[in-house]
């Protein structure tokens, strides 16, 4: 037996009509082709069409006591577990506009009666190839679908692996602990958060974006690993030199990412994101700030929402040279630098919700172990 014929055997068609003699007719017919099972009038069909075994192509009555051929087309073609079945209308009314309504519910075809056995038989063949080959796309394209999603997922924990060792890498010579690392990826978050109810900014800070943002936050200070043990580990405030050295972890870590960049041959959005972040999060809005003395937006959106998580984060942490400066006051003095060094509009966001930092901040406070080693 020919493989097309062996689906053919294989495959269910249903007849609906209230005609006895036509449904003995079509079934005697078509059972010599295919599986054949038949229903009286529209609810019986439908509770096979919407059975766990429903038929591969319905040929189905239009004019039918209760529940009409359209009224069943319809409910079929409305619920997605019967949606795909083909379904051919059969049907004395030859009017062209009784065609066309029966196609626009959702019909593959329109026989007319008297019936002629051969075309029927030619109609429910085409059809039934056509569903084969519709159903052999869909499951390729379930197939296409899961892998995608399965390699994004994998490229994702790629990513992720990615920043968390590098992250892991930089605490080991950061002077800063891990609390500061934890609280400023939180604080970022829920600043961006926050930043992207106002309209002007829904666009550009998508959830996506904000997530990333999130994961980044704790890169914000990898040039660090670069600096010397002399300054880094220095037990107190850094002299003018000393600072300026210091200085360079913005240009080491941007350089660091770019390295990376270089190496994989490609500009992933989360690298570049992260070379932002690392350059330029101790710009000011003014243009006062380092490295570049950028000014406005010409700092990138990341590295000013960064800028202000880590300076409240550092004004309010203890550090063995300074005590922490309490919230409402780190507040007020945040709040006098809008436009100066902060933008105006994340300023204002985060005045919306300082009280969210503040919770934050007393979450996870430090330890009087992690501050054994200063910052610089």
């Amino acid at each position: 037996m020919a493989q097309s014929e062996k689906a053919d055997h294989d495959s269910t068609i249903l007849i609906v009509d209230d005609s006895v003699e036509l449904l003995d007719l079509c079934s005697r017919f078509l059972s010599d082709h295919y599986r054949v099972q038949v229903a009286a009038d529209g609810e019986t069909a439908c509770r096979i069409a919407e059975s766990a075994s429903p038929p591969d192509l319905i040929l189905l009555d239009v004019m039918m006591p209760g529940m009409d051929g359209y009224e069943v087309c319809r409910r079929l073609k409305a619920d997605p577990a019967s949606r795909d079945i083909p379904i051919i209308f059969l049907t004395a009314m030859t009017a062209p506009e009784h065609e066309r309504r029966g196609l626009e519910l959702g019909a593959v075809d329109y026989i007319t009666k008297p019936l002629s056995l051969a075309i029927m038989l030619a109609r429910v063949r085409n059809h039934l190839q056509l569903k084969r080959s519709a159903d052999a796309l869909r499951s390729r394209n379930a197939l296409l679908g899961d892998e995608v999603s399965r390699q994004a997922y994998q490229l994702q924990l790629v990513q992720d692996m990615a920043i968390r060792v590098v992250t892991s890498v930089a605490e080991t010579r950061h002077l800063e602990t891990g609390n500061h690392i934890r609280r400023t990826a939180l604080l970022v978050k829920a600043l961006a958060q926050q930043l992207s109810r106002r309209p002007r900014f829904t666009t550009v800070l998508p959830p996506e974006d904000i997530e990333l943002l999130y994961k980044l936050a704790p890169l914000h200070d990898i040039g660090k690993v670069g600096i010397p043990d002399s300054i880094l580990l220095k037990p107190g405030r850094l002299t003018p030199d000393e600072f300026e050295v210091m200085k360079t972890h913005t240009t080491l870590g941007r350089d660091v990412i770019m390295h990376a960049e270089i190496e994989l041959g490609a500009r992933p959005r989360f690298l570049d994101m992260a070379a932002e972040i690392a350059l330029s999060h101790h710009e000011k809005w003014d243009g006062s700030g380092y490295p570049q003395g950028l000014k406005g937006e010409e700092i990138p959106l990341s590295a000013r929402l960064m800028a202000v998580a880590d300076v409240y984060d550092v004004l309010t942490s203890r550090r063995v040279y300074k005590a922490p400066v309490p919230h409402n006051q780190t507040v007020a003095t945040m709040r006098a630098e809008r436009g100066r060094h902060f933008d105006p509009d994340i300023l204002d966001a985060f005045l919306e919700i300082h009280e969210d930092f503040h919770e934050v901040a007393q979450r996870y406070l430090d330890r009087d172990s992690d501050l054994e080693r200063p910052v610089g």
